[in-house]
């Protein structure tokens, strides 16, 4: 079955460039040039929150695919608990299980602090410039450790794919 798990790796790869790609471009490519399009904090949060419920239409999706995927991948070492500490590839494993564990709760984490009743403060101008100054830190602080827990989870998945 070489061919169905060619294309289980390609879906795999496909949604990790989706949530990784997208969220490195997001905050080291689209967030800093924000503040040359824009003057105020407040525009710069209202266009983050627009740009970030389009990305999630399709983050969230590829990451659902990522953890199936991934699962489906480590299911046969996931089902011999012996393995997991016996081996690198099941300490890799396990690093990476815990290292997705934390970037979900990082994102749920996230999620919440932009819920729906702040989003509609923001977006019709009637929060605090010093409360979205304190909200901007917070979601800043979530996204870059979003993107290194990302990246940290790449770095594994290549271990793992290595065979180390």
């Amino acid at each position: 079955m070489p061919i169905e798990q060619a294309i289980l790796t390609w879906i795999h790869l496909i949604a990790a460039a989706i949530w990784v790609g997208g969220s490195i471009f997001i905050g080291i490519v689209f967030s800093p040039i924000l503040k040359t399009i824009t003057t105020t904090v407040e525009e710069r949060i209202q266009i983050m929150i627009k740009v970030g419920k389009r990305f999630n239409k399709v983050a969230v999706p590829a990451l659902i695919i990522l953890m199936i995927t991934g699962l489906y991948n480590s299911h046969l070492l996931l089902s011999k608990p012996d393995l997991l500490m016996a081996t690198s590839y099941g300490i890799f494993l396990t690093i990476k299980i815990v290292l997705v564990i934390a970037l979900i709760i990082t994102y749920a984490v996230h999620v919440r602090v932009i819920r729906k009743d702040v989003e509609d403060q923001i977006m019709s101008n009637q929060m605090p410039i010093q409360q979205i100054q304190k909200l901007r830190k917070k979601i800043i602080i979530l996204g870059e450790i979003t993107v290194v827990l990302s990246v940290a989870i790449l770095f594994f998945a290549a271990l793992l794919d290595a065979g180390v």
